[in-house]
């Protein structure tokens, strides 16, 4: 799997929560020549199933999320453009940062920004709320409300490139990094045989209120289903006790969102495969789409594996290649343990 040709390709693409189709039609295209069947949900999401071949098999629901943080125009100022935020934007990070409007054509903007030299004493140890912000397109208020109506969204501008030689930096990596992890999954498990019909699922709408994992794994129904998604990395400004080590390995949750059993599987796997891991301790919900899922029907015997990310919600999020690839293996290795006769608890 080359991560960073296809972060690439998937970070480049413009695809807030509700906004997805684009990047949802470049994750089929990547998942057709690996499995047996690819669809769209009726929420957007896309799915492609790897068949095992036996009837009425078991099966493993693998979900990302492909939605970002985004932005979505509420109204105009004198041509500029109000907006609110898609998901969990931080303010901190608006004032300058170069806008993507997902108009026809798109539209490139920036967040305004006042300067240093008229701000008064303490606004630059201060965020500036969303709603005291706009985006300044550069735009007449004619031409602004003709080209970029009420309603049109919008994301940060960027991709995904290199930072250092080990790790991957950009846009949207939460969780498209995820996604190419999946892929990379079932490149690994082209030639191998599995005792479930394998589900890798892109999902929609994560960052708002997981509506695309809700009604694809009731659709699917899986018996088991592993959320993977990114948690928080390590920095100097950062708890220890709360972040991961990039380049420290996956990290397996434990707690109530989590079944004990898959769990401990993901746990001896890795010692198998003498994989480092991290364990992360999720009291409540996870705050990923494991939370939903684990209660989809009667219920979903549910594991969460994260990638630990640096700087998560923000155009510059940045994640390790070793951990990616780590993430995979275990992941395959997963998928290949199950099979007929198999608890789901």
């Amino acid at each position: 799997m080359n991560y960073e040709q296809t972060l690439a390709r998937l970070c480049a693409l413009s695809g807030p929560s509700g906004f997805e189709e684009a990047v949802a039609e470049a994750a089929a295209e990547l998942l057709r020549p690996l499995t047996d069947e690819v669809y769209f949900t009726r929420l957007g999401s896309v799915a492609g199933v790897r068949r095992c071949g036996r009837a009425n098999a078991p099966k493993l629901l693998l979900d990302v999320h492909l939605d970002e943080i985004g932005f979505i125009v509420t109204g105009h100022e004198e041509g500029f453009l109000r907006f609110a935020a898609l998901g969990g934007v931080d303010p901190r990070m608006l004032p300058g940062r170069e806008i993507t409007l997902m108009a026809r054509p798109p539209v490139p903007g920036v967040v305004i920004c006042l300067p240093p030299h008229i701000q008064e004493d303490g606004d630059m140890d201060k965020a500036v709320p969303i709603k005291d912000l706009c985006i300044d397109a550069g735009l007449s208020q004619e031409e602004a409300r003709r080209r970029v109506p009420t309603g049109t969204p919008g994301t940060y501008r960027g991709g995904c490139a290199p930072l250092g030689e080990e790790l991957l930096c950009g846009k949207a990596l939460d969780d498209r990094c995820g996604f190419a992890v999946l892929l990379d999954v079932l490149e690994r498990l082209r030639d191998k045989k599995l005792g479930v019909d394998l589900y890798v699922l892109g999902s929609t709408q994560e960052e708002t209120h997981s509506a695309g994992a809700v009604t694809a794994a009731y659709e699917i129904a899986p018996d088991w289903c592993v959320a993977v998604d990114v948690t928080h990395g390590d920095s100097p400004d950062a708890s220890k006790h709360e972040t991961f080590k990039l380049g420290g390995g996956p990290v397996i949750g434990v707690g109530p969102n989590c079944a004990r059993s898959l769990s401990g599987r993901l746990k001896e796997l890795a010692k198998d495969l003498d994989m480092p891991v991290q364990i992360e301790v999720m009291a409540g919900s996870s705050g990923t789409n494991a939370w939903p899922v684990q209660v989809s029907r009667e219920g979903v015997a549910t594991a969460v594996l994260s990638i630990p990310e640096r700087y998560m919600h923000t155009p510059i999020e940045a994640v390790c290649r070793r951990d990616l690839e780590d993430t995979a293996k275990l992941l395959a290795a997963f998928a290949e343990s199950l099979g007929e006769g198999e608890r789901v608890c």
